[in-house]
């Protein structure tokens, strides 16, 4: 399909720079899919989640955590900037470089705190593989040496301070390994758990390990030339049963988060069973797909021709999406990372 199908023109004002406080106490669109396609738009709250889900479906979320993984750097005089991406092995990360011209292969970046990488080799889409010096795990030198991750788009706009170490974490955070955070789980908060604990939800987690690829603007003019960038991923056998089980019992699986849902599609077999999984995923899911593992969707607004906004116009169709979108724009819903939700309920 045409890229530019998926563009949409957004107000820079729209762009979230901090996260509702409390966390549920953000906006949610609901839109709901075929049967409704012609109807309104749902304009709710995230604390409203219990009264728009039934007794028996379940909520998965993802357990990756964000951890500190960019980095600046010197090379002799040269100032290189880092974001690791997705790691490799114990010592070894791939990594997109600011300045990267200034950079060769063999080169030591040295970073503070008495941290160092050599860029060991360049790789065809212009991101390195770096090796980091010492014996300590990678994740301890990033805690001393690293700072959260934030989108460029959050980024661009204020420094990143002591907050965002709070703020950009989820509250089921805990596999190290994200370099962007699962960002439509940042709502949930103990209260509203609780709250789905009554109401008869009940809920999941696996472990996607987000990399920084999520935020790569879609060059292409077609689809089908796009290359997504694979992550880590992982469900385990027991999960799989149980989701498996609550699916033939009536119950719906709803995904919190494109990743959740990635993982959960890439796990599915084509009569849509679950099962354990743990490795690399590239899909790529785009309007034409058949979902096979997933009911619904709960998920923040996306960036304009972004592998996110195919995919939620995969799950509800792509003129169902832009009118959300310019609904959301309308009634000026905060958008992206720390900004307002949306169910999406084909």
């Amino acid at each position: 399909m045409r890229v530019d199908l998926f563009d949409f023109e957004l107000p820079p004002e729209r762009i979230a720079l901090r996260p509702a406080r409390p966390r549920d106490a953000a906006r949610m669109l609901v839109v709901r899919g075929a049967n409704a396609s012609g109807g309104p738009f749902e304009d709710r709250g995230v604390r409203e989640l219990p009264q728009l889900l039934s007794r028996g479906d379940v909520l998965v979320f993802n357990d990756t955590r964000v951890i500190p993984a960019q980095l600046e750097g010197r090379r002799g005089e040269a100032r290189i900037g880092v974001t690791l991406h997705k790691r490799l092995d114990m010592r070894r990360w791939q990594a997109f470089v600011r300045n990267a011209k200034r950079l060769r292969e063999g080169d030591v970046i040295g970073f503070p705190a008495s941290v160092s990488a050599v860029a060991e080799a360049r790789q065809e889409d212009g991101s390195w593989t770096l090796a980091f010096h010492g014996h300590e795990a990678v994740e301890v030198l990033l805690e001393r040496a690293g700072q959260m991750p934030l989108p460029p788009y959050i980024a661009g706009k204020r420094a990143t301070d002591a907050a965002d170490r709070e703020d950009y974490q989820t509250i089921f955070a805990r596999e190290d390994g994200a370099v962007a955070a699962p960002t439509a789980a940042l709502h949930f908060t103990p209260e509203l758990l609780a709250a789905l604990d009554g109401a008869g939800m009940a809920r999941e987690t696996l472990t996607l390990h987000v990399g920084a690829g999520t935020f790569l603007p879609v060059k292409a003019d077609d689809t089908e030339a796009h290359q997504m960038h694979a992550e880590w991923g992982r469900i385990d056998a027991a999960t799989a049963d149980r989701l498996n089980a609550a699916r033939r019992d009536g119950g719906r699986i709803v995904a919190v988060g494109t990743t959740s849902l990635r993982l959960l599609e890439s796990a599915a077999d084509q009569d849509g069973t679950i099962h354990a999984f743990e490795g690399d995923t590239a899909i790529f899911i785009t309007p034409g797909y058949r979902f096979r593992a997933t009911d619904g969707l709960m998920t923040n607004f996306h960036l304009p021709r972004s592998t996110l906004f195919m995919l939620v116009s995969a799950l509800m169709g792509l003129e169902r999406m832009q009118a959300a979108y310019a609904h959301a724009i309308a009634k000026e819903y905060r958008f992206y990372s720390y900004g307002d939700s949306s169910l999406l309920l084909p």
